[in-house]
């Protein structure tokens, strides 16, 4: 499935990210560790023999760099992960801090395009790729004191469509991943919040991140091709047990 593959991870210090980067690098593909935590993608890319890559992905210019590392190290780029994401602020539309807001869209839609952009030039010279985003059901769902998240992720799976649209016929297969809520960083931040219904979830409704990074993995074969431009939701069972989860 992506034995041999070259892989670029964003987000890749922690939750998500880092166990896909795990998953990746177990089915056997060459991994590219992309965050701001430089310490953190240095020790992760450490243990998995893989490319630790420091940089901020709302900085158009450090993902191309990225890409342009990646694809001097291996050659080639048959992967994208576009995971970086940020949550806040964690406020009423009326009280949300403006810079803070301008931050989760630079990060979680700038993020994903300039990921994208970087990675299509490398993806067409070699015939196809896969651009894979993390997305969320907040896309479709709006949630009390989530007025930038919600908005940026409905943007993100929107640029999957997008990028399908443009791309297809280039071989470049393009999906996003609703993974549910997970047990990360970020949902115990959701949980302090105490802001809207998510945060008083029980901590067991939450899925380990072992199981959006498997979907991942799976997503690069031609058994999710049914899902291109378009989004495949972990909160379906049957395509759990389709994947392997359960």
């Amino acid at each position: 499935m992506v034995q041999g593959r070259t892989v670029l991870i964003t987000g890749a210090s922690r939750g998500i990210g880092a166990a896909a980067a795990r998953a990746f690098a177990q089915a056997g593909a060459v991994v590219g560790l992309m965050a701001r935590d430089g310490d953190a993608v240095a020790a992760l890319a450490r243990e998995l023999d893989g490319v630790a890559l420091q940089g901020d992905v709302s900085d158009a210019a450090a993902m191309q760099d990225a890409v342009a590392r990646m694809t001097d190290r291996t050659g080639r780029l048959d992967v994208l992960v576009n995971n970086a994401g940020l949550i806040g602020p964690m406020a009423r539309i009326e009280d949300a801090d403006p810079a803070d807001w301008a931050r989760t869209i630079d990060v979680n839609v700038m993020g994903v395009f300039h990921g994208m952009r970087a990675a299509l030039p490398v993806m067409r010279r070699a015939g196809g790729g896969t651009i894979l985003t993390v997305g969320s059901g907040a896309a479709h769902k709006p949630q009390e004191g989530w007025s930038a998240y919600c908005a940026s992720k409905a943007g993100a799976l929107m640029l999957t469509a997008a990028l399908d649209h443009e791309a297809r016929a280039d071989g470049i297969r393009a999906i996003s991943l609703s993974p549910g809520t997970v047990a990360t960083d970020m949902q115990a931040a959701i949980r302090d919040s105490g802001i809207n219904p998510v945060s008083r979830l029980d901590w067991s409704a939450h899925i380990p991140p072992e199981w959006p990074a498997r979907a991942l993995v799976w997503m690069c074969s031609a058994e999710a091709d049914d899902y291109l431009g378009a989004e495949v939701s972990l909160r379906d069972e049957a395509l759990r047990r389709r994947i392997g989860l359960i």
